[in-house]
């Protein structure tokens, strides 16, 4: 008998619970990572571990804040590009001189924004890197 003749589930149990056992149940099926009580109760009887997923909600801020930063970065790139192609365009100095403040400007917005992005990792590393 190969080894994936024996792992076949054949074999159909029923079961019944009191209120308080299946609350128990479905709050662990609720924060596991198992599809249906079926797979929990699985879990349990073969003794195989169930994983348990935690929701940080102080990422949740983080990852808003790190989207709301990419989106930005993201048009300050496109502004940056915009400005290049203006430059390449206008033979005269001081349309040049004027698209190169502009860029100049924008290249420091960006600067602030990685500074903000660093400051997010940072805080990051502190909660989640040993120390």
């Amino acid at each position: 008998m190969s080894r994936a003749d024996k792992e076949i589930l054949k074999h159909e149990i029923k079961t019944r619970v009191n209120d308080a056992k299946f609350n128990e149940l479905n709050k662990l099926l609720n924060q596991s990572s198992c599809q249906n009580m079926s797979e929990l109760v699985r879990h349990i009887l073969h003794e195989r571990p169930v994983i348990i997923g935690q929701r940080n909600q102080s990422l949740d801020l983080l990852t808003e804040e790190l989207s709301g930063i990419r989106k930005e970065l993201r048009s300050i790139g496109i502004n940056i590009n915009q400005i290049t192609k203006q430059f390449n365009t206008f033979p005269e100095k001081e349309q040049k001189l004027l698209q190169a403040l502009g860029a100049a400007e924008q290249y420091r917005v960006t600067g602030n924004k990685v500074d903000q992005l660093l400051t997010i990792i940072t805080k990051l590393s502190e909660q989640w890197l040993p120390k």
